[in-house]
């Protein structure tokens, strides 16, 4: 008797096999996808951040060939807030190509944001008599203002304005230091040419908005305010500040100046420097002074909303405008 030959009706069997596995496999990745999205939506941030560390470390190991490619690696490094990760990126670099003002002024700035301010200040004093030497008295003014005293930091960050006089982010925390120590008067000009040097800054925003309250221009803090559709705890933040400013000259307790600890963000700006905000779309300030704010058509272009807290302190970084 003839055996059955199941070999032709078996075959689209053991090709649909694989198939259904790979479907059904399909359906429970995606389903599984979703449960995963939902359940780890708060670690996103922290995963990108480690993401963007390893390939920064990636990147600087494999392809960096000369000392301006690793320097600008450092730097972008650091304007994603990877401080430490570039000390250990500064210390190869300079074990290959020597020490250079360029890599001293990283190096500061990064031993400033990882609180080490001793051995920074030794480091920005290094930049003195330099090409760089602006950002070594930018990063003494700002140590200065860290620990408080603002009548010094003024002092330093006007030398440094001197030798970068159109740095926008610059003139913002020159103009903040001089509110802090009192002189409103002194803070009107830097920080009015910090706003129209860059009208994307929200931290020279801020700053003439406190400018303009510490000065008891209330209406037109409030019209800066508007236009730039800044949050209720950035109006909030600045309103206290000038009180504060009003009532004791100048001195205002810190504390009352910080918003997230994680977020220190700058009298200038952000940014990267602005760092921890996005900017607003902006488009160049036709606002030529306090008392002519901008107007209800909108002079200042608000096409983009920040809804960034602003918390008001010196600048976290010692970059200026390109």
């Amino acid at each position: 008797m003839k055996k059955p030959d199941h070999s032709v009706s078996s075959q689209p069997l053991r090709r649909t096999r694989p198939l259904l596995f790979v479907i059904a496999a399909m359906a429970l990745a995606v389903s599984g996808c979703a449960g995963l999205k939902d359940q780890y939506a708060a670690s996103t941030d922290a995963q990108q951040r480690a993401a963007a560390e390893v390939a920064a470390d990636a990147k600087a190991g494999t392809t960096v060939d000369t000392q301006a490619t690793y320097l600008k690696l450092v730097d972008q490094m650091q304007k994603e807030d990877l401080w430490f990760a570039s000390l250990a990126h500064i210390d190869a670099l300079e074990q290959r190509w020597g020490v250079s003002p360029e890599s001293t002024r990283v190096r500061a700035d990064a031993l400033r944001q990882t609180g080490q301010a001793a051995p920074a200040e030794t480091a920005y004093k290094r930049l003195l008599g330099t090409s760089l030497e602006s950002a070594g008295y930018r990063g003494l003014g700002l140590l200065a203002g860290s620990r408080g005293n603002y009548a010094e930091a003024v002092q330093l960050l006007t030398q440094a304005q001197r030798r970068s006089p159109t740095d926008a982010l610059l003139l913002s925390d020159l103009g903040y230091a001089n509110l802090r120590a009192g002189r409103l008067e002194d803070a009107r000009l830097p920080l009015m040419q910090a706003l129209q040097l860059r009208p994307d800054s929200t931290q020279a925003q801020a700053n003439v908005a406190l400018y303009l309250e510490a000065t008891n221009q209330q209406d037109q803090a409030r019209a800066l305010m508007d236009a730039n559709r800044m949050s209720e705890a950035t109006r909030r933040a600045v309103r206290e500040a000038a009180l504060q400013i009003r009532t004791s000259g100048g001195s205002v307790e810190p504390a009352a100046l910080l918003g997230p600890a994680s977020t220190p963000v700058a009298a200038s700006g952000s940014p990267r420097t602005e760092t921890t905000a996005a900017p607003l779309a902006l488009k160049r300030a036709r606002w030529s002074g306090a008392n002519n704010p901008p107007d209800a058509a909108g002079r200042l272009n608000t096409a983009a909303t920040s809804t960034t807290e602003m918390p008001l302190s010196l600048n976290s970084t010692s970059r200026g405008t390109p």
